[in-house]
């Protein structure tokens, strides 16, 4: 190692080790003057001293190899951030698209606000040299799951903010202004704290700066609220304001169903003609209302496309906008994916169907210490599916210290035949020293179609237990269990498998290589095993070791071998030709992966897998490119080929799943977004488009096509149509600011 790089490694740990969050409090500065044109040019924004930056990669502590100069302030309505990002080479300055909330692989300005100043929740505010707007929201101080999981970050989130930007010679220039009518915050003594966060992306370099100066210590740490500078502000007050956003939708759909005779398809046309809204106001400072009328998700995502190799049920994501602000206070996990609370429960079926919603309330906010969040919503009846309710209530306070609550939730589902679900359930989340932390979570349910109503103590109920570190540096550690009874049944939750005990162990070590080929790499050693209830007979199990690695140049990727137990108590079916077979069987996989650097504008991932699987061998392969071709157009690509071969039964399980979005933009408010799917398993080709154009926030016109065609019709009896489902809609929305 050279003389240079031994300093500098020094200097990175010793930045490493130091750090820890300041207990001082920067005072944000109250000025007038600001012209939001995103020049930051102004003799206001002089007046105010520069917040120092530091690289968070690739160098840890580095300092920024461009200038940059970034500035906060506010007045009566705003709070303003701005930057200028000179730059020596401003033909590199990058801005690869013009839709909004895709940031990846541009220059980009980003805070990061924890309005509440509770170290766990905070909001993303994201702008380009291209001015578009990104935000979304951060909950459980970004640790749990991955960035792309979503177990913690929350992409669909909108609010309404402006951003505006300019490019020079000299780099490129912007303002970020946020009214404090879009945030909610405390007060306390006529002052505000918050926490923040700040940072400059160069994507060309792959440098990332950042405010305070926050080490790799987990990842994503420049993203947890936990770690962010205090701010203050002086003499502010939320200003209470009244939404009201009514729309308009038009559309057509065709369907095809099957003849009372079962001789062929009979098409079926019909007329869609909607009017609703929602309404939203503040009852107090912190404390807000939403109301819903005649509700309509239209201009939501499709789900993605997916083929299921497990025995137990798939998770797909809440898409819609209604169910996002401060979607965390819901959050009640009992483990794994289950949740005692899941919103994609109230309005649609378990095939994906939608349910009309004829309205409901809701009611988000914060008293002192105490979280609060409550949902009522009314379904209508939809063939054999009666009207139904769904209720939940959940309550969380503040203890001990900044990162640990209490709470509790209670939820319900009643439909108009008489049928209720209630469950409860109280968890705890309870930082013990450093970065350990403790999670408890009980729930029961009580079920009218289970006998004695399900309240059988235990039968009826579920126990998960987790300590961990959240940290991305040394040893690190999980152990964990859960207890779930066979008549546990959140009727307004998720539940991925059930009956059964299970434990979990994780030991790990990760080293920082700041000044070599890897940022961080990590081995880990972890195993899981299910035990069946009844007779303490194990279910299932997982065990092995994994390598998994950041470089400096931000590619990533990791190398795990995993030895597998299953037992099969029942015939396990991957499709209607291939099963397999009642048994207890031992095999292992091999999985690797490795993935460039997302800010480059082509970049692309692969995953491979392989070894016995059952009494069969599986082979998979996922692709991931993506191609920014220009601001006005990008890919992403996804595509997953499996091939199961069970060669002593002579059955073969082979499927291909093609996923693309396709997004096209004319200029800030004139945009096109598209995903495109294929599942061979499914014989399905299936597109959905959505065309937006956005007057201002808060007002759009979208137009939605959405088609199903079967790409296997003669193969089945009678011949299947063309087309199995499509439709188009438009509608209009606009929002009312009083």
């Amino acid at each position: 190692m050279s003389l240079k790089n031994l300093l500098f490694w020094l200097l990175s740990i010793g930045v490493l080790e130091t750090y820890a969050q300041s207990d001082s409090v920067f005072v944000i500065p109250r000025i007038d003057g600001i012209i939001f044109d995103g020049r930051v040019d102004e003799p206001a924004w002089e007046s105010i001293t520069p917040v120092p930056m530091v690289q968070y990669e690739p160098n840890a502590g580095a300092p920024p190899t461009e200038d940059t100069e970034i500035r906060f302030a506010y007045d009566d309505q705003y709070f303003y951030g701005s930057m200028r990002a000179y730059d020596r080479d401003p033909n590199g300055v990058r801005a690869t698209s013009l839709y909004r909330d895709r940031i990846r692989g541009s220059d980009h300005f980003e805070i990061v606000l924890d309005t509440y100043n509770d170290n766990e929740n905070a909001y993303i505010f994201t702008t380009t040299p291209t001015g578009l707007r990104h935000d979304a929201a951060i909950s459980n101080d970004a640790t749990g799951g991955t960035i792309s999981s979503g177990s913690w970050l929350n992409r669909d989130f909108n609010t309404f903010w402006d951003a505006e930007s300019t490019i020079t010679e000299e780099g490129w220039f912007t303002e970020i202004r946020i009214p404090f009518s879009s945030l909610r915050f405390q007060e306390f003594d006529g002052k505000v704290i918050m926490g923040l966060t700040v940072q400059r992306k160069v994507a060309r370099k792959l440098e990332r700066l950042v405010y305070p100066a926050i080490p790799p210590k987990t990842n994503w740490a420049f993203l947890r609220p936990s770690l962010a500078q205090k701010i203050q502000f002086s003499d502010i007050k939320p200003i209470k304001k009244l939404y009201v956003t009514p729309y308009v939708l038009v559309g057509i759909g065709e369907s095809n169903e099957l003849n009372q005779t079962e001789t062929g398809y009979t098409s079926q046309t019909e007329f869609q003609r909607e009017i609703g809204g929602d309404i939203k106001f503040s009852i107090t400072n912190n404390l807000t209302a939403d109301f819903t009328i005649n509700t309509d998700f239209a201009q939501a995502e499709a789900d993605d496309q997916l083929v299921n190799l497990t025995r137990f049920s798939l998770f797909f994501p809440e898409k819609r906008q209604f169910f996002q602000e401060r979607a965390s206070i819901f959050n009640f996990k009992t483990g794994g994916l289950s949740r005692l609370f899941f919103s994609r429960r109230i309005g649609l079926t378990d095939d994906g169907r939608q349910v009309p919603i004829y309205g409901g309330a809701r009611m988000i906010g914060r008293m002192k210490t105490w979280d609060l969040g409550f949902m009522n919503m009314q379904t209508q009846r939809l063939d054999s599916i009666p009207s139904e309710n769904f209720g939940v209530l959940r309550v969380r306070k503040r203890v001990f210290n900044q990162n640990s609550f209490v709470g509790g939730m209670f939820t319900s589902r009643i439909d108009t035949e008489g049928n209720k679900n209630l469950a409860y359930g109280i968890d705890g989340l309870i930082r013990l020293f450093g970065d350990d932390y403790l999670t408890v979570q009980w729930a029961q349910t009580f079920d009218s179609l289970t006998e004695d109503g399900g309240a059988q103590n235990f039968k009826s109920g579920r126990l998960a237990v987790d300590v961990n570190r959240r940290r991305r540096r040394g040893f690190g550690y999980n152990i964990g269990t859960i207890l779930s009874g066979p008549n546990y049944n959140p009727g307004v939750g998720f539940v991925d498998r059930n009956d059964f005990k299970f434990g979990t162990a994780a030991l790990s070590n990760t080293w920082l290589k700041p000044g070599g080929a890897f940022i961080w790499h990590k081995l880990e050693v972890a195993g899981n095993t299910y035990v069946n209830n009844q007779d303490h007979e194990v279910l299932s199990a997982e065990a092995g070791p994994e390598w998994t690695f950041s470089r400096k140049n931000l590619d990533s990727g990791g190398l795990a071998v995993k030895w597998v137990y299953e037992n099969l108590l029942e015939e396990f079916r991957l499709s209607d030709d291939v099963s397999i077979p009642i048994g207890s069987y031992d095999f292992y996989r091999i999985i690797g992966s490795y993935r460039i650097a997302g800010d480059n504008t082509l970049s692309a991932g692969v995953q491979l897998e392989t070894g016995p699987f059952y009494d069969g061998w599986l082979n998979s392969i996922t692709i991931t490119p993506s191609w920014y071709l220009s601001k006005h157009f990008q890919f992403n690509l996804e595509y997953v080929y499996n091939n199961a071969d069970f060669a002593d039964r002579d059955e073969l399980f082979e499927f291909h799943i093609t996923r693309l979005r396709i997004g096209t933009a004319l200029n800030r408010k004139l945009s096109t977004n598209a995903l495109v799917q294929y599942n061979s398993t499914a014989d399905l080709f299936s597109a959905n488009i959505r065309f937006r154009y956005n007057f201002r926030e808060g007002q759009d016109l979208w137009v939605v096509l959405n088609s199903g065609l079967n790409t296997n019709r003669l193969d089945n009896n009678p011949e299947l149509p063309t087309v199995d489902t499509q439709s188009l809609l438009v509608k209009y929305i606009h929002t009312f600011i009083f």
